[in-house]
């Protein structure tokens, strides 16, 4: 348990909003085929702004949400299986686009697919000893898609939400639980530039993420409850005010949601407007939760995703009676 308090969230996401219907113009899909698989109706595409923009935007917003001076950041952690570059990592260019550059900051990437944001907030509330911590869970899955596999590019769309962390004494605290095991078959996975035995041999494919979904399913549904009962700690669900999942498949949620015997009125969904964003999906989902006043002082929160690797992994927050920060 680390003693820490979220005092700012914000997100970004991009301005083309793609519907089902006009992915059906492009694909062989329809809107009642989605949305009865998936919950989701639309996504947003990025064109112009790559995943360090996005989660610029997104740290701008929490930290004027929070009203901190940026140079109390001391750290800055992005989750992200997008990066804009090999390198530098997207968060040397958030340091950069914050003006930070001069500030004693400790900045870098980590990819844990999906279940970054919550290995990210967990190794920044270990890591802080002083001032903020800020961390970023940003993606651009659009480039990393095959637009002609009905499979998988209905499900993710790109953004990135952040959220700031601080070390306090008024009863604020974040429990973590984190795991991960190969994926020996291959069930999402997405390879990248491939070893070249033969120098001469230039050609190269372009490389696409693929997913055996009942294989995701299967993994997913065991690994939610999994993740939340260790944080729970022998501790009773009914003690939960809200849950924040990451947003894969409403099919999922509904399945966690019975299983446990948790309401899905308890759980905040948001997949159905922006599909599945990956390592930005829960912090996009906190910080809205956060901007529509789901989230009060005293209250118990409990984050949780699983993701590519496979990792899985939850958080539960317990919310201080200090001051309100938003």
């Amino acid at each position: 348990m680390e003693n820490v308090k979220i005092i700012g969230t914000g997100y970004a996401t991009p301005n083309q909003k793609i519907t089902n219907d006009q992915l059906s113009q492009v694909v062989d899909t329809s809107d009642t085929w989605i949305q009865s698989r998936t919950g989701i109706s639309s996504r947003y595409i990025s064109c112009q702004e790559n995943t360090s923009d996005l989660a610029l935007r997104a740290a701008q917003n929490a930290i004027q949400a929070s009203g901190i001076d940026p140079r109390s950041i001391r750290l800055i952690l992005v989750a992200t299986l997008t990066p804009d570059n090999y390198t530098p990592t997207v968060a040397c260019q958030v340091q950069a686009g914050l003006g930070l550059n001069e500030q004693p900051v400790m900045a870098f990437d980590l990819n844990a697919a999906c279940s970054g944001f919550l290995f990210a907030l967990e190794c920044a509330a270990s890591l802080l000893k002083e001032g903020v911590a800020l961390i970023i869970g940003a993606e651009t899955l659009s480039k990393i898609l095959d637009w002609n596999d009905r499979n998988t590019c209905v499900l993710f769309g790109d953004g990135a939400g952040a959220c700031l962390i601080e070390r306090v004494q008024d009863g604020s605290s974040m429990t973590f639980y984190a795991r991960s095991k190969g994926d020996v078959d291959h069930a999402l996975y997405c390879p990248d530039r491939s070893l070249q035995p033969d120098l001469m041999n230039k050609t190269e494919k372009k490389s696409y993420l693929s997913m055996k979904g009942r294989d995701v399913f299967r993994f997913a549904i065991q690994a939610m409850p999994d993740a939340i009962q260790h944080v729970l700690q022998g501790q009773s669900l009914d003690a939960v005010d809200l849950m924040i999942p990451h947003q894969a498949n409403i099919r999922i949620l509904e399945h966690v949601s019975k299983k446990m015997g948790f309401g899905m009125e308890k759980m905040f969904v948001n997949l159905d407007t922006l599909g599945n964003t990956s390592a930005a999906s829960v912090p996009i989902a906190l910080a809205q939760a956060w901007e529509q006043g789901k989230i009060k002082e005293g209250m118990q929160v409990i984050l949780v995703g699983f993701g590519a690797g496979f990792t899985w992994g939850a958080c539960k927050i317990q919310h201080g009676k200090g001051e309100d920060t938003q």
